[in-house]
């Protein structure tokens, strides 16, 4: 039986047998991640590890895009307080990608569409990416004189160095074929619930316990610590702070213009 909850906060609910589906649906079409939608995916991992049924937690987007990351509305916010509520944006992102890793549920990001930035991010972090072969996965950050600090440490996990190097100096979309060539996806796929069915044939046999153990030990294999955490937060919270970057991401909040486009007359 499946039962679908109201949208709260950009993030729609969708309780199905072993799984809750996480759908972002933010009203501009571009799933990006404001504080209420983080917030609501926290509550959605929230409500799934309370289910003893729930051995899934589904993210997906909505409208042909998985997600595009930072929401610059927010980020712009005023003048005086916009980097310090993006950096509290960019810590609540780095403790959802955390709790993605310790969990005792398999997190599964299923992409149709457009992942940037952090979107990359969440599918990064995520125990297994399903995406379709429309989808493209692109670190767009250093056009707005950004760098996807907090980003980077769970895509380098993925996929090693160069290509999460190559995905940020370059800014270019990747499809996912070659993001599955590089292993930031698993399984490209025409049909992803299938992809999740399939799954949830040998999850459903595990215990919870048990998943929490093996990210505890694969974690305790890598880099990342919360010392890393704090560095990749205090590099966003610097440079988006920087002239460069609040100019641009300001000509976008407010006239819609791209670093890459000449003002308007």
């Amino acid at each position: 039986m499946t039962a679908t909850g109201p949208t709260h906060r950009g993030v729609r609910l969708t309780a199905e047998p072993h799984v809750l589906r996480a759908t972002l649906t933010s009203p501009d079409g571009l799933n990006s991640l404001s504080g209420d939608a983080l917030d609501a995916l926290g509550a959605a991992l929230d409500r799934a590890e309370a289910d003893p049924e729930c051995r899934v937690l589904l993210l997906e987007g909505s409208g042909g895009t998985f997600c595009t990351g930072l929401d610059f509305e927010e980020a712009a916010g005023d003048p005086a307080g916009g980097a310090s509520q993006a950096g509290r944006g960019g810590a609540e992102f780095l403790a959802l990608m955390r709790r993605f890793g310790e969990t005792p549920l398999a997190v599964v990001a299923c992409v149709d569409g457009r992942a940037a930035g952090g979107g990359v991010g969440l599918a990064a972090a995520a125990d297994l990416v399903i995406a379709t072969e429309r989808s493209e996965f692109s670190l767009p950050e250093a056009l707005w004189g950004l760098v996807p600090c907090c980003v980077l440490p769970v895509l380098v996990r993925r996929t090693g160095f160069q290509p999460a190097y190559a995905m940020a100096l370059s800014t270019q979309p990747v499809s996912a074929r070659r993001a599955a060539d590089f292993r930031l996806v698993d399984e490209v796929v025409p049909d992803p619930d299938a992809a999740v069915r399939r799954l949830l044939v040998r999850l459903t046999r595990l215990d919870p316990a048990t998943i929490r153990e093996l990210k505890q030990y694969f974690r305790a294999m890598w880099f990342t610590t919360e010392d890393t955490d704090a560095f990749a937060l205090r590099e966003f919270s610097r440079l988006i702070d920087s002239p460069v970057a609040r100019r641009r991401i300001t000509d976008y909040t407010t006239t819609r213009r791209l670093p890459w486009e000449k003002p308007r007359p």
